[in-house]
């Protein structure tokens, strides 16, 4: 069930992706106070009546910790192309704020994760709904090639196992990768994919953290570091092919004090991660990114005691987003293995000695 053998990552393989140092986690959870939690639902039943079919999903969640109804954070969005959905996108569109944790769920689940989330979050805050509403920001990917999405596979409890689970994980290890929570049925350049995270340090002393639900893509665009891997590698059979359009939700986050219109900026530069890895945004794809900063976190409707960092000086958390973001996808397909689904449907686990192979080749090749 799921991946639970030691994860491979791509750091593991010796693969440099970009100039900038990672955190010591390498993860999103190198960003202070950010913790993920999955909650994996992996079924192998009959339809119903006699059972609830083949489930090959789930929930994970990304808390920024503390009360988000009561101080939430600067948080801006990007769509590279929008054939999917994010509740909770206009609106901090709007205001420029997150005022909740970000839920990641499959296509048809996201209503139940979003019911289940105010009832957490209500729960919790007894103001919620009476001194002002929340609005979830619950995010999808399609995960159907795997998981019988005609069947509603997450309950309530799967989101309160995924928040637990985010709020004890702060300052722990890098979060499982691949094929759990959000992730369990999803696949990415003709391999198994999911959730991937990935970190970097800024000069200026700030931490930049990227976590990736990864479903997009086709084989023969796999790149990594600039290598052509999908091409190099043996093809999948045709009628073993996932389908190329199936999204991607990217969410960076920083501790750096930034307001909601540069969170915009980071959260738009994820897109070019996403293209150094082989993303040409197929016309069913939806890429949704958003990006969150901590350093201006205030009591809401309160001006922030900071000033936030502009200009020139965001280079860098620019390059962060872009190196973190190309990492995360890579480490959410080196980390899934080969998963079966719904009508035999199978998605393969990318082969991490092959790639270690071809990438290694080519960086002697640059060198000689």
């Amino acid at each position: 069930m799921g991946n639970d053998a030691a994860m491979t990552r791509a750091a593991d393989l010796g693969i440099k992706i970009g100039i900038l140092p990672a955190g010591p986690t390498g993860s999103i959870v190198d960003v202070p106070g950010v913790g993920v939690g999955h909650a994996t639902v992996w079924r192998d039943e009959p339809p119903p009546p006699q059972g609830r079919g083949v489930a090959r999903t789930g929930v994970s969640v990304i808390d920024l910790g503390g009360n988000l109804f009561r101080e939430p954070v600067p948080a801006g969005g990007a769509v590279l192309n929008g054939a999917g959905e994010c509740t909770g996108f206009l609106a901090a569109s709007e205001w420029g704020l997150a005022g909740t944790p970000i839920f990641l769920t499959s296509t048809m689940q996201l209503g139940r994760v979003y019911d289940a989330a105010c009832e957490l979050l209500m729960a919790e805050d007894h103001g919620i709904g009476v001194d002002d509403v929340i609005i979830p920001m619950v995010a999808e990917c399609d995960d159907s090639y795997l998981n019988d999405a005609r069947r509603m596979q997450v309950a309530a409890a799967d989101v309160k196992v995924a928040l637990d689970a985010a709020r004890a994980a702060v300052g722990g290890p890098a979060p499982a990768e691949g094929a759990v929570g959000a992730g369990t049925g999803m696949s990415c350049l003709g391999f198994k994919g999911g959730i991937g995270t990935a970190s970097r340090l800024v000069p200026a002393g700030h931490t930049v953290g990227v976590l990736v639900l990864s479903n997009f893509g086709s084989q023969d665009r796999l790149t990594i570091d600039g290598v052509p891997v999908g091409r190099l590698l043996p093809p999948a059979d045709r009628a073993a092919r996932p389908a190329p359009a199936g999204s991607c939700i990217a969410v960076a986050i920083t501790d750096a004090p930034l307001d909601s219109a540069t969170c915009s900026r980071l959260a738009r530069r994820a897109g070019l991660g996403l293209a150094r890895t082989g993303s040409v945004g197929h016309h069913g794809s939806g890429e949704i990114f958003l990006g969150l900063a901590t350093g201006l976190r205030a009591p809401l409707w309160q001006p922030p005691a900071a000033q936030p960092i502009t200009g020139p000086d965001l280079d860098p958390f620019f390059a962060a987003v872009v190196e973190a973001t190309e990492e995360a996808v890579l480490n959410s397909m080196l980390a899934a293995p080969t998963v079966t689904g719904r009508d035999g449907n199978v998605s393969r686990g990318l082969p991490a000695d092959q790639v270690k192979t071809l990438v290694h080749a080519a960086y002697l090749a640059r060198l000689s």
